[in-house]
C-alpha cells in the first residue's frame, strides 16, 4: 500500500498549539491514502484530504461523539475552545484525537472477529436515535443505495434491489468503514473503533453486511464466516433486521461496487498501486461476480 505524503507543517502545528495546546514536533503513525496521522505527545493530529468540506468532517466527527457518550470503545475528537472540533490549513481539515495505544485488529483472531461484531451491535444501539442533520456531502458507502446506476460494475438487478430494499428500510447514523484497520486492539481483545470520516446515515443493514465481508474475508461464494459474523453481532442485540442470504450477498456487492469506484479515483488521481494491491483488487472485482445470486 503507498501511502500520502502529507507533512505535519509549521502552521499546523501552530494551529494545533493554538486551538487545542498541544506542542510538538509529531511521530507519523501507520497508514493515510489521502491523509496523515501524528502522535503528538498523549494525542493523535489527523490532517484530512486536501480540499475535503470541513462542514462534512465537522458532521462525522459528531456522530463518533454521540457514539462516544454510550461506548467506550468509540473513540470521538476533541473540542477547540469554540466547540467545534475542525480548523483548516492550508485547505485541510485537521482534528485532534486522544491517543489509543494498540494495533489493528486481527481478522485471523476468532475472539477479535468476535469482540469486532459485537462492538458494531454496541455502536448502532448508541446511534439508533440519534438525529443529526442532514450530512453535507454524500458518503462513500451511501452513493447508489437509492439503485442509481452504476458506470462501474454495472448490474441493473442489484440496482432494482437496492432501490426496494432502502425504499422501506429504517435508517439511522452508521460508522461507514467499518473494518480492521479502523479498530484498535490491545492485548488480543478490541479496544478502539477509530475513524468515522465516512460516517452516514443509512439502513444498519448496510453496514452490518459490509463489516461481514470484511471480517469473514469473504473472496466467493461461502457464507459460513459472514453469516457467523452476523450471529454474533445479533447476539450483541444489534439495530439491523435478520438478512437472508440473497440480501447479505445483495448488500456486500454494493459495497465491492463502490470500492471499483474509489479504485478508478484514485488511479485518476496519479496513485501508483504495487502488485499487491492490484492483486486484491482482482480479488474483490472476482468475489462481486461470484456472489451474484
Amino acid at each position: 500500500m503507498i501511502y500520502a505524503d502529507v507533512p505535519l507543517t509549521e502552521d499546523i502545528r501552530a494551529a494545533v498549539a493554538a486551538e487545542w495546546g498541544y506542542k510538538g514536533d509529531g511521530e507519523r503513525l501507520f497508514g493515510g491514502e489521502e491523509s496523515a496521522a501524528y502522535r503528538l505527545g498523549d494525542v493523535v493530529v489527523r490532517i484530512g484530504a486536501l480540499n475535503r468540506d470541513p462542514a462534512t468532517v465537522e458532521w462525522c466527527n459528531g456522530i463518533a461523539v454521540a457514539a462516544a457518550r454510550t461506548v467506550p470503545e468509540a473513540v470521538a475528537p476533541l473540542h477547540r475552545a469554540n466547540g467545534e472540533t475542525v480548523a483548516m490549513v492550508a485547505g485541510r481539515p485537521i482534528t485532534v484525537w486522544p491517543l489509543v495505544e494498540g494495533q489493528w485488529a486481527s481478522i485471523e483472531d476468532p475472539i477479535q472477529m468476535a469482540e469486532a461484531a459485537r462492538l458494531l451491535a454496541r455502536l448502532h444501539r448508541a446511534l439508533a436515535d440519534h438525529r443529526p442533520p442532514p450530512r453535507p456531502e454524500p458518503s462513500f458507502l451511501a452513493i447508489g443505495l437509492d439503485g442509481a446506476p452504476s458506470a462501474e460494475l454495472p448490474d441493473p438487478e442489484l440496482d432494482r434491489w437496492l432501490a426496494e430494499f432502502t425504499g422501506s428500510a429504517r435508517v439511522h447514523p452508521l460508522h461507514g468503514d467499518y473494518y480492521e484497520g479502523n479498530l484498535l486492539a490491545r492485548g488480543g481483545h478490541v479496544i478502539a473503533a477509530l475513524d468515522w470520516d465516512e460516517a452516514l446515515v443509512a439502513p444498519p443493514e448496510v453496514e452490518l453486511a459490509s463489516a461481514a465481508l470484511e471480517f469473514a474475508d469473504v473472496s466467493g461464494a461461502d457464507l459460513t464466516g459472514a453469516r457467523w459474523f452476523v450471529d454474533e453481532y445479533h447476539a450483541e442485540g444489534g439495530t439491523a433486521d435478520r438478512l437472508d442470504d440473497i440480501a447479505l450477498v445483495q448488500l456486500m456487492r454494493h459495497r465491492l461496487r463502490r470500492e471499483a469506484v474509489y479504485f478508478g479515483i484514485a488511479v485518476a488521481r496519479g496513485v501508483q498501486h504495487d502488485e499487491d494491491d492490484l492483486a486484491y483488487h482482482r480479488q474483490r472485482m472476482d468475489t462481486f461476480r461470484l456472489l451474484r445470486p
